[in-house]
């Protein structure tokens, strides 16, 4: 599982869904892809039905971690946008069971359009 204490996860940036192949093969029925956050080599996949996590390992990057965390386990969420000088914006969501999880996105990324998807899973 990702180490999600130690500081956020990565700096993500908004990419082609197509990115997230690795992911689609651990679908439930009627998941679909709803957005895909990609750092450097780890991303980040929204759904409708979770949010899974890739931390890519290795030399070779072949070795992935998939952590899925799903909607209805988020207690609490705070979505912090960019500003002027700060381009970028966080998103920090606490799950029963691991506690805070803290995503930094650039300022390129739609934070409100994702606050949004999970307070309609959340509400």
């Amino acid at each position: 599982m990702i180490d999600f204490k130690n500081g956020s996860f990565v700096k993500l940036k908004k990419v082609d869904n197509s990115a997230a192949s690795d992911v689609v093969n651990l679908f439930v029925p009627n998941e679909e892809i709803i957005g895909c956050y990609k750092g450097i080599r780890d991303y980040v996949v929204f759904t409708n039905k979770r949010i899974i996590s890739v931390n890519v390992q290795g030399m070779t990057g072949k070795k992935k971690d998939f952590t899925s965390m799903p909607y209805s386990k988020i207690q609490v969420f705070s979505v912090e946008t960019s500003g002027v000088f700060d381009l970028d914006s966080e998103l920090e969501l606490y799950f029963s069971g691991i506690g805070k999880v803290r995503f930094e996105f650039t300022g390129t990324s739609d934070i409100v359009q994702i606050g949004q998807l999970i307070a309609s899973f959340t509400i």
